[in-house]
């Protein structure tokens, strides 16, 4: 398994994963990423909306982590957001969300981000355990809000 930073020619795969979990988290409907919409936001916009890495498995991609950066937090450094992290059924159990998590705590050091955010789903069981087995904590200090416009 090579874990990497995608390129513009993973559009069409990265995007399958998306709209998988999309499925999986229950908000297909509301669904409105293309694989345009991924060439143009992530590989062809400059700076690009989000960043992703990429676990490939002899040309297949098995794995995907979006995220983007935060420039500016309370302790003047930088942080990452994780937005996606997803794992192709057929590639679960191998230890590719740890693989894709490693490198993103890499990438993070690289850019001196003092954090990593992220939410799971409060019915995501298996999420919140794979999580808190990498050693992250639940943040219980903030509530999450929202205002569609």
């Amino acid at each position: 398994m090579i874990i990497r930073k995608a390129v513009e020619s993973d559009s069409e795969k990265i995007w399958v994963l998306m709209e998988q979990l999309a499925i999986f988290e229950n908000y297909i409907d509301s669904f409105d990423i293309t694989p345009e919409v991924v060439k143009e936001s992530g590989f062809r916009k400059s700076p690009p909306d989000f960043y992703c890495l990429v676990a490939e498995d002899e040309g297949e991609i098995a794995g995907i982590l979006v995220y983007y950066f935060l420039p500016y937090t309370a302790q003047n450094k930088p942080a990452i957001y994780m937005k996606e992290l997803y794992v192709d059924e057929n590639y679960r159990g191998q230890k590719i969300g740890e693989q894709l998590m490693d490198a993103l705590k890499t990438e993070a050091q690289i850019n001196n981000c003092s954090q990593i955010k992220w939410t799971v789903a409060p019915w995501n069981e298996a999420g919140q355990k794979f999580y808190n087995r990498l050693g992250a904590k639940e943040n219980k200090d903030w509530l999450n809000y929202e205002w569609n416009i």
